[in-house]
């Protein structure tokens, strides 16, 4: 007989009590705990090893939470270098602004300065831009966007809000060149707004200063007086500012003092500048004699009329003065 055979059968998957069971049986573990409880019975310890031995179990059961945060913490922390990054854009954006509305200010300041000074002088003022500067540091000139179709002229006045820059030198259709008051070729007629001195003012090139030479030994002039300009000569307009002293000292010999004074006007600041109409300079009233003289001097020559045969001839009458 086979042994297989005659050995008990064993069901493959044994069962164990049944749901009845197992149901009843943590039910009264429960009522025994609650009833302990009540009693006021410790069971700290029992909870505490439960509390142990379910701690795993309580860890997995937190993973989806845990990479649910996760989930969130990343798609957080993208989300802030993001809006970092377009706060820092619109940041740009903003200063870039501020600094052109400060660029504006400081515009209409000067224009507004411009017009104050137009304001105090008598004659006829046009405001031109400064289209060009000339970066030569011993020949200091400005291109001007105003020329002879605007009435501009050699030698008229520069004024800025603080005082006189310079003088036209180079008059074109539509555009002139200024000269400044600090070239070494420019000189002025002034005089000290204290006492009346008399002095002229030449330039000094990249020093930025002005000098007054040959003033007499005894002059009365100090540090800090206020220079302006003279009437003499008739270009410039009468008592406007164009320094103030810095320094005086005696040259060498004794004879004369010489005065060392920094420009009131805004030299290499500013894009613009006031031309000034007033009194034509003497200079253009020489040039326009010597000019109708040469005019003279080309006038053809008298013309003779041819006389009848037997009469001298008779010459043309001479042009008028």
């Amino acid at each position: 007989m086979n042994t297989l055979s005659a050995s008990p059968h064993r069901p493959l998957f044994p069962r164990g009590p049944g749901l009845g069971v197992r149901t009843l049986l943590l039910l009264l573990v429960c009522t025994s705990l609650i009833a302990s409880e009540l009693r006021g019975e410790p069971v700290s310890e029992p909870r505490e090893w439960l509390a142990v031995a379910l701690s795993p179990l309580v860890w997995v059961a937190d993973i989806p939470t845990r990479l649910g945060q996760l989930t969130d913490h990343l798609r957080s922390r993208r989300q802030l270098i993001e809006e970092n990054k377009q706060l820092e854009r619109r940041q740009l954006q903003i200063e870039s602004q501020l600094h052109r509305y400060a660029a504006l200010d400081a515009e209409n300041r000067r224009l507004r300065g411009l017009l104050e000074a137009s304001a105090r002088l008598q004659d006829r003022v046009v405001a031109a831009d400064i289209i060009a500067s000339n970066q030569d540091p011993y020949r200091q000139q400005i291109t001007l966007d105003k020329g002879e179709r605007h009435g501009v002229y050699r030698g008229q006045a520069l004024v800025d809000a603080s005082g006189v820059l310079g003088q036209i030198v180079q008059v074109y259709p539509s555009t002139s060149v200024g000269l400044l008051l600090t070239d070494p070729d420019h000189g002025i007629p002034v005089e000290i707004n204290r006492n009346g001195l008399q002095a002229t003012a030449l330039g000094q090139g990249s020093g930025q200063r002005l000098r007054l030479p040959f003033l007499p030994a005894n002059a009365e002039i100090q540090k800090g007086d206020l220079v302006v300009s003279s009437s003499l000569g008739g270009r410039f307009p009468a008592g406007y500012p164009v320094a103030r002293v810095e320094s005086v000292h005696h040259t060498p010999g004794g004879h004369f003092k010489e005065a060392i004074a920094l420009p009131a006007a805004r030299i290499g600041h500013g894009r613009q500048a006031l031309l000034v109409w007033s009194e034509r300079p003497v200079l253009d009233a020489l040039q326009a004699g010597e000019a109708a003289a040469a005019e003279a001097n080309l006038a053809p020559p008298p013309v003779v009329a041819p006389a009848p045969p037997g009469q001298p001839a008779a010459a043309a009458p001479a042009p008028g003065p």
